[in-house]
């Protein structure tokens, strides 16, 4: 290269005589003239075709020829035509300037809006011009402008027009005209490159937020990479693969047990765990395959990032060099200082830019995995189903995915940490020799201890265990909050959730204690490591001096060594429990799916039979029938015969064993218990169909809920709560089967729909909707029913009995055999007369009817009729920063005793970090006398003093924060939990139960784990700052904290919002989660699985446009807040060159080196305020149930209340009256009536008359509007709830059970004896069925008791009644889901055991209260007629039409 020099006329390439060792530095002629004209040129005709390449894939269709691009293509131009000049007079160029063009258009084809390749190489070509700019201009103030005038013309027009390019390179371009247009589309993707990397595009919506309080309409829409269809879309057909992969392995398996062997237990356990495993990795590799890729490109700027970081120290040490050698010429003063800054400002770019990828993966990967399991909890097998609760899956989606998230985060951090500690260490043995491997030895202790305690915590990671166990029971609560509420059991509840609240924090308390150890020992750790290697350094050679030199660049390389020491082992954390959270995901996802093969879907054709089984042998029955098209089958037997597990069959639902089953043809299916959405009760009708006006019309009429819009505020907009708590059974059956008959399916599944309704309503809805002559008969119906009245009409019947299938005939054939069939008749032939009438309805707006609809008084009469008929309130977001009296009452729940200490012990913690910093910069400015420093071992042992001091007071200080906030947590959780418990029943039907399980999860889990650590980072921080600030010159830290603060204001404004707008919208997806899961059969019927996943992605998408931008908020802040920071340690660096005369070396090195640790030091502390602020949310979300009205006291101390009451059981309403809105019409008006002692009275009246709302006001459900109720002459308003409601029975209309044994299910205090219990089952006819379970008392019902039939749950029900024995009994038409025979014992152990209680029976089925001594008739509020049942019939009113119709007389 020389000799090129030489040649040419020039000096020779390099002279460090003219760059380095000189007062004036410049670069020799050669190198400005080859090196600084190639380099640019070299880096654009190398890369140019790999660009090409990568442009040829990347279409994002054409951009319009805009000014920007006109611009760019004529200065481009330009440039080229200099460059084509120089060509002519030098051979030296190779004109990129082409080049550079052709790329400017190829990117406008393809729709490259913003070149990072092109902008690269214009900043290349500026910064090599910047040498010769500056030769040019001094040759100008030497020899004047004259002495080359033209030269220096032509080079800066160059260098003007390729500074101009590089302006233009820095704005993106238009959006492609071929894009889709967006509403409100993300900034990111018309940002140029400049903008993303500083992250400026996002500035507007801080501003924005800081403005006024961000809503949800102001985020951007998410980018189409980040939606929920675009992300599961290819994530389903690799999981596809994989889980194909998996089942070939599994069958191979089972080919070799099938071939005689037989497994083991321990074999087939070991086996079940392998399959998780595996299953595990398998999503993990799913995973990494669709966001690996992206996921790299973050991981390069990770590696780069280090490189720059690790550069600083060296710097550093030039910097002490320069400030001790005071011959050397300012200059490099300057230009150390200038690089010091340049590569912190790189550093923290590639770090966020890293960052950004991390979250951005994350995302998607949480998309990712709510969508597998949304899509495989709509596909699971009923088997599957049982061990998986809805409170587990709720748990998969929210915990979970979090931690997979934080996994995507820290990940890297894994196997980079190990790196950065062996270059830091390789770095100090360069300055302290073998004396760095103390610090090794140091680091080698510190690990396994953290691993030692990282292990303890993870076997306290139990504490998740009792979290799911007190989620799951939480959902139960709210679930049967109406049950707990009848029997008064809601304190035996609260012990069993304050139980596992206890045990979860048990656990917690011990690994936060073994996580200060942690905390302590890494915050100490540059102490430890420095005091180790100085100390070693000192004491094996007196020779050895510490100079300012080794000292601060050993402490710069001990604070980088920090970061990755405490990174690892929460890096490892996160990995094993992301493994663990990978094992319940897979574990999941690879349960066992329903056999698409069960049942073959045939398309409908008219002369084809609708159901064909042909010796199909399901989990329980065998049967061989076919059903013509258009017939009505009818299927009977006693309760447990296998009668609803026939229709699942029919809908592939159960696993087929043998056989073959045929459905042609669309399919309507009505389940036995009413699955109602949350939703208006148009939408639930017309279930993802439009609306046909006059079809709709016929559906309602036909299914008789044409009264019941009347009732209803805003008819069929009103809105239903969850699982249809504001209608009765009744209604929610027939709107379960308004449903079906909306869809014109051809084979319809009824499952005994009539058995909730009223009798005339049941005759009603046979005739219109599924009798010979009903809106179906052209349909083929299968119809499980108790009903005998029916079944003369049916064109064939099946017997069934232990899930085969008997008899089979038309009624008059199947009577004519005189089997089976014959007898069941016979037996029931009295009641068959009257069974026109089974079924007694619960079109009464039930139980809860319309007390939670919103009052309507005179002056909202105009609203509309959505918002009349609103129900459930969507989570509200707070707006604004959070007031201070949350702050307030956080720390007045931990308390003034723990708050002074903690603060003292960070003071005083700080005050020995500063002081040891000190004592090192005079140690270090100590002069050498002889070769050596005098009093080593003193200055030794003060520095170790002062470590040590601090080392005990971060360990007090992280104790004191945890407990602190134990003691807060426990505190305001059984706050929550009792303002629940207190609720009445209307704040249940109008807040959504995913609203409350997050607060008890989410929010909760905020409290307990999220603000004690961000307080303890946010103290720690904000008092290591202090020190920083009083070291480095006093006069900068002001100015500092004033932009400091400024930031924080309009961040913090900002991220909150964002945070609650977040998890408001988190609420809605676990809603409808729990919605899906349980109400998964209908949906799968109907073919509505593809409607619910669209559902589902647009609640995760609306969660994520939240999310998104605020994580990007924590970037936008920490570029800006780390720029500010540089600038700190520019001014420390430049205020060290300008006074090196007066400073000295040790003070410089003090001072430079901690305001390198402010960069991360300022945005850890906005971080870690902003967290808390964001935390302090959950207090806020938690205590905003305080302020609900809640109901009368449960218990009243003074009250005269006899331990016997009520002795006699009479009852006497005076002049009652009962609303339940105030501005809605009376459900009970002026009631008086007297029932005296023994008394057995039925109430009847027809939907809506207010038969439930007299039970509801005796359990004081409701308080009354106006009048008095007595019990044995006591007045009921005046006791406690519980005092009132525990000396009373129900057996309500829906039979609900709590996963739990079968004992805590009928006595969950433990009042009774096993002898008592046992009595009781026996007399609801359940002993032998208990008897025969291995459990027997302890049997383990599942959520919901679902493994018990409808049947059994009602008998367990009425064992609940006989167990309590109470004077009264209350029966809410308790008999509405069992057959005949079942009806038949319940009635006669009613007779019996309660012949001497006073019986309110609201009438189900007529026949039942024949023989009562009076019947009350009520009708829209009145009593209407009452008297004894026969004298009501020779009056010939109401209640003698009623009888008429059900054929009683």
């Amino acid at each position: 290269m020389d000799t090129l020099c030489s040649l040419s006329g020039l000096d020779p390439l390099w002279d460090w005589n003219v760059t380095w060792y000189t007062a004036h530095p410049d670069l020799t002629q050669c190198f400005q003239h080859t090196v600084l004209v190639w380099f640019p040129c070299f880096y654009l005709w190398v890369c140019a075709p790999f660009y090409c390449l990568y442009l040829r894939f990347y279409d994002n269709g054409r951009i319009s020829l805009s000014s920007l691009c006109c611009a760019k293509t004529g200065l481009g131009l330009c440039l080229a035509s200099f460059g084509l000049l120089e060509m002519q007079t030098d051979r030296n160029t190779l004109c990129p300037q082409i080049l550079a063009v052709l790329v400017i258009h190829l990117e406008r084809l393809r729709g490259f809006r913003s070149s990072i390749f092109l902008f690269l190489f214009w900043t290349l070509a500026v910064i090599c011009s910047l040498v010769p700019l500056r030769a040019n201009i001094q040759t100008i103030i030497d020899e004047g402008f004259s002495a080359d005038a033209m030269r220096f013309v032509a080079f800066f027009t160059f260098f003007s027009l390729q500074l101009a390019q590089l302006i233009l390179s820095c704005f993106a371009d238009h959006r492609p005209v071929t894009l889709k247009p967006v509403y409100n589309p993300c900034p990111v993707e018309d940002a140029s490159f400049l903008s993303k990397v500083l992250f400026w595009w996002y500035g507007r919506l801080v501003v924005k937020g800081y403005r006024s309080p961000l809503q949800a309409e102001d985020l951007w829409s998410l980018r189409e990479e980040d939606t929920s269809e675009k992300i599961i879309c290819d994530l389903e057909k690799e999981w596809a693969k994989q889980w194909a992969k998996m089942q070939q392995q599994e069958s191979a398996l089972n080919g070799t047990q099938a071939l005689g062997y037989k497994l083991s237990e321990q074999t087939q356990l070991l086996r079940k765990l392998h399959k998780e495993q595996i299953s595990g990795f398998c999503l993990l590799r799913t995973l990494a395959k669709n966001f690996g890729p992206y996921f790299l490109t973050g991981t390069l700027c990770l590696v780069i990032q280090d490189a720059f970081m690790f550069s600083i120290p060296q710097v550093l040490s030039l910097l002490l060099g320069f400030v001790r050698d005071e011959d050397a010429p300012l200059w490099k003063g300057y230009l150390f200082a200038f690089l010091m800054f340049l590569l912190s400002c790189l550093q923290s770019l590639f770090n966020h830019q890293y960052m950004y990828t991390c979250f951005s993966v994350g995302m998607r990967v949480k998309t990712a995995v709510m969508g597998l399991v949304y899509r495989k909890s709509l596909v699971i097998n009923s088997a599957a189903r049982r061990t998986c609760t809805v409170g587990e899956i709720v748990n998969l989606v929210s915990a979970d995915t979090q931690k997979l998230m934080d996994f995507v985060v820290y990940f890297n951090a894994v196997w980079v940490a190990p790196i950065e500690i062996a270059l830091c260490l390789f770095f100090l043995w360069q300055r302290l020799g073998p004396s760095a491997l103390a610090g090794i030895a140091t680091v080698i202790l510190i690990f396994p201890l953290n691993g030692f305690i990282a292990k303890m915590r993870s076997k306290l990671q139990v504490q998740m265990k009792y979290m799911d166990g007190r989620i799951k029971l939480m959902n139960e609560i709210l679930s049967g909050i109406k049950i707990l509420k009848f029997y008064a059991w809601e304190n035996a509840f609260r012990e069993r959730v304050l139980g596992y609240r206890e045990k979860e924090l048990n656990a917690l308390k011990k690994s936060q204690i073994l996580y200060s150890i942690s905390i302590a020992s890494f915050n100490s750790s540059t102490f430890l490591i420095a005091f180790a290697m100085f100390g070693v350094y000192v004491l094996i050679d007196e020779k050895h001096v510490l100079d300012a030199q080794k000292v601060f660049v050993s402490m710069a390389l001990i604070n980088i060594l920090k970061a990755p020491l405490s990174q690892l082992p929460f890096a490892m954390s996160t990995t094993m429990q992301a493994v663990v959270s990978l094992k319940r995901l897979g574990k999941f996802l690879c349960q066992d799916e329903l056999k698409l093969d069960s049942v073959e879907r045939a398309p409908y054709h008219p002369d084809i039979d609708g159901v064909v089984i042909d010796n199909g042998t399901f989990s329980w029955s065998k049967d061989s029938t076919p059903w013509q098209r258009g017939s009505l089958v009818a299927v009977v037997g006693h309760v447990g015969s296998g009668k609803s597990s026939l229709l699942s069959a029919m809908l592939g639902e159960m696993e087929k064993k043998s056989g073959h089953v045929t459905v042609s043809g669309s399919v309507a299916y009505v389940p036995q218990q009413a699955w109602i959405q949350n939703a208006t009760l148009k939408d639930n009708i017309l279930f993802g169909h439009e609306r046909k006006d006059s079809w709709y019309q016929s559906v309602l009429e036909a299914c008789a809920l044409l009264p019941d819009l009347g009732i209803l505020p805003a008819r069929d907009a009103t809105e239903i709560g969850e699982k249809g708590l504001n209608l009765s059974g009744g209604q929610k059956q027939r709107v379960s089967l308004a449903r079906a008959v909306y869809r014109k399916a051809d084979i319809y599944l009824l499952d005994d729909p009539l058995s909730a309704v009223d009798a005339h309503v049941g005759q009603h809805i046979f005739e219109k909707v599924i009798g010979p002559n009903g809106v179906l008969k052209n349909k083929t119906r299968i119809l499980v029913t108790h009903g005998l009245s029916f079944l003369p009409q049916a064109d064939l019947i099946l017997v069934m009995e232990d899930g085969e299938i008997t008899e089979m005939g038309s009624y008059a054939e199947l009577l004519s055999r005189k089997n089976t069939f014959a007898d069941f008749v016979k037996a029931f032939s009295v009641c068959e007369r009257k069974e026109s009438a089974t079924h007694r309805g619960n079109g009464d707006m039930g139980s809860a009817s319309i007390q939670t609809m919103e009052a309507i008084s005179d002056t909202e009469q105009e609203q509309d009729q959505e918002e009349v008929g609103r129900l459930t309130h969507a989570d509200k977001a707070h707006t604004g920063r959070v007031k201070l009296e949350m702050y307030v009452e956080y720390f007045r729940t931990i308390g003034l005793a723990f708050i002074i200490p903690i603060i003292f012990l960070y003071a005083f913690q700080q005050a020995a970090s500063l002081a040891y910093n000190y004592w090192l910069s005079l140690w270090a400015d100590e002069p050498v006398v002889n070769g050596t420093q005098v009093d080593t071992d003193l200055k030794l042992g003060v520095f170790g003093a002062l470590g040590f001091a601090q080392g005990i007071a971060i360990f007090g200080t992280t104790v004191a924060i945890s407990l602190g906030g134990i003691i807060a947590s426990r505190h305001l959780h059984l706050e929550l939990l009792n303002n629940v418990l207190h609720s009445p029943m209307s704040f249940f039907e109008s807040t959504p139960s995913g609203n409350l399980l997050n607060r008890f999860s989410k929010e909760i889990d905020a409290i307990d784990c999220m603000i004690p650590d961000g307080l303890k980072m946010m103290l720690g921080y904000v008092f290591k700052l202090l020190e920083v600030c009083i070291i480095v010159i006093i006069t900068r830290s002001t100015s500092l904290t004033s932009i400091l603060l400024c930031f924080q204001s309009f961040y913090v404004a900002t991220s909150c919002q964002l945070r609650r707008l977040e998890s408001v919208s988190r609420s809605p997806i676990y809603t409808h989660f729990n919605e899906t899961v349980q109400g998964a059969g209908v949906i799968r019927a109907f073919g509505e699985q593809s409607r619910f996943i669209l559902l589902a992605n647009s609640r995760v998408d609306h969660n994520q446009t939240s999310y998104f931008p605020r994580f990007v908020a924590t970037r936008w802040l920490a570029v800006n807040l780390e720029f500010l920071g540089n600038l700190l340690v520019l001014a420390a660096a430049i205020l060290s060159v300008m006074g090196r005369a007066t400073l000295s070396p040790g003070i410089v090195g003090l001072a430079v080196s901690h305001s390198l640790q402010v960069t991360g030091i300022l945005s850890w502390i906005v971080r870690a305020w902003t967290d808390v602020e964001n935390n302090i949310v959950s207090v806020e979300r938690v205590k905003e149930y305080a302020e609900t009205t809640k109901e009368a006291p449960w218990t009243i101390e003074d009250s005269p209340l006899p331990s016997d009451w009520p002795k006699s059981g009479s009852i006497g309403f005076q002049e009652y009256g009962l609303q339940y809105r105030r501005g809605l019409d009376w459900a009970l008006k002026e009631i008086s009536l007297s029932v005296n002692e023994r008394e057995k009275v039925g109430i009847v009246g027809r939907t809506g008359a207010g038969k439930s709302s007299l039970a509801l006001g005796i359990f004081r459900i409701l308080e009354a509007a106006k009048g008095k109720i007595f019990i044995d002459g006591i007045n009921i308003a005046e006791i406690g709830l519980h005092q009132l409601r525990s000396r009373i029975t129900i057996i309500p209309q829906d039979p609900v059970l709590f996963s739990g044994s079968l004992r805590m299910n009928l006595d969950p205090f433990d009042g009774y004896t096993d002898e008592e219990v046992w009595r009781a089952l026996e007399l609801a006819h359940l002993k032998n069925f208990v008897s025969g379970l291995p459990d027997k008392l302890n049997h383990e019902c599942s959520e919901g008791g679902e493994n018990l039939s409808l049947g059994q749950r009602q008998l367990v029900c009425l064992a609940r009644a006989l167990l309590r024995k109470t004077k009264i009994l209350v029966l809410d038409e308790a008999t509405a889901a069992v057959d005949l025979e079942t009806d038949n014992l319940i009635q006669s152990t009613i007779r019996t055991q309660f012949e001497d209680c006073t019986v309110l029976t609201i009438a189900h089925r007529l026949n039942t209260i024949m023989d009562y001594t009076r019947v009350i008739v009520m009708d829209r509020g009145h009593i209407t007629e009452m008297d004894s049942p026969n004298n009501l019939i020779s009056q010939r009113g109401q209640f003698y039409q009623m009888c008429r119709e059900a054929g009683l007389v």
